[in-house]
């Protein structure tokens, strides 16, 4: 089992501009694999309504979503789940920040 080494310091590479999961879902993978999704729901057990609501924006990709991913892409989960997980946070710092300045 390949183990990931983490540290309280870890960080993503901030040149690289923020997207949502479901964007990079749409246009790093549905899209280059002509692929909508019905066709996904149908090979992931995704429901296809769920599908929509990450492009969208509307619904975070969970664990089990992200396993689910990762089966179907030949990605990990833990790639779909970073992905979530920056995404939130850079979108929580603006609200965190109206309360007490971070310090960068």
């Amino acid at each position: 089992m390949e183990l990931i080494q983490l540290t309280p310091h870890s960080e993503v590479d901030p040149s690289q501009p923020l997207r949502a999961p479901g964007d990079i879902l749409l246009h790093a993978y549905l899209i280059p694999n002509a692929l909508n999704a019905a066709q996904l729901a149908r090979r992931s057990g995704i429901p296809a309504d769920q599908i929509k609501a990450f492009i969208a924006d509307t619904h975070p990709i969970t664990p089990k979503t992200a396993l689910r991913l990762s089966l179907t892409f030949d990605t990990t989960a833990f790639y779909w789940l970073a992905l979530q997980a920056r995404y939130d946070l850079e979108r929580a710092k603006p609200i965190i920040r109206a309360y007490r300045p971070l310090v960068d």
